[in-house]
């Protein structure tokens, strides 16, 4: 694998049927923690809370503000280049509610300097609403958004999910702009009118 290679990976988020996944292509230059910021553009979580990578059965996390546990490797020091075609690893988002995603290194790709990465392919279906309470709490927030009778109907979805919710929605369009704006190409400014963006980039 040559330092320029292009990763394509498929993501699927593990417990939920249909299933919730993306396809997207990253440079083998992004540290684990950059790959983490990717993750949450392509799939829709908000970067609220902590995560973890597994690979061959190394775990790597954010070591900005807190020193690691023994054991554990800095995901800001440690570049996914290590990863290898078909390698398959795991990636947790939120100890909490432990939303576990199945990733998979489908194939490398030789660099096209015309290309933006990162950059999403493909996916289907929209991912949970952050803080719902895993598997089990999405499931119940879906049964009772069916049923506007539902004695929660007033409580979990007019006053906490909203009626705009969609399982289904999915834009690769609009991730693709919300990449760029994570990713600015070299040269550019990275956008000063929303802070969040800066922060995960740094």
């Amino acid at each position: 694998m040559s330092k320029d290679d292009i990763m394509q990976i498929k993501i699927v988020l593990e417990g939920i049927t249909p299933k919730i996944w993306r396809r997207f292509q990253v440079s083998n230059k992004l540290t684990f923690h950059q790959l983490h910021n990717v993750i949450q553009a392509v799939m829709g979580w908000t970067n609220s809370h902590l995560y973890s990578f597994i690979v061959d059965d190394k775990e790597y996390q954010d070591d900005r503000y807190d020193p690691l546990e023994r054991g554990l490797l800095s995901s800001r020091k440690q570049k996914i280049g290590v990863l290898q075609a078909k390698q398959k690893f795991i990636y947790t988002y939120d100890f909490g509610d432990n939303w576990e995603h199945l990733l998979a290194v489908e194939k490398l790709l030789s660099k096209d300097a015309s290309a933006a990465h990162p950059f999403c392919i493909e996916g289907e279906r929209n991912c949970p609403p952050e803080d719902s309470g895993s598997v089990p709490g999405y499931y119940r927030l879906m049964t009772v958004r069916k049923n506007k009778k539902h004695p929660e109907y007033e409580e979990l979805i007019k006053g906490w999910l909203g009626e705009d919710y969609d399982p289904e929605r999915f834009s690769a369009q609009e991730i693709n702009i919300e990449l760029r704006r994570l990713f600015p190409k070299k040269g550019k400014k990275k956008p000063d009118g929303r802070a969040r963006y800066w922060v995960l980039n740094k």
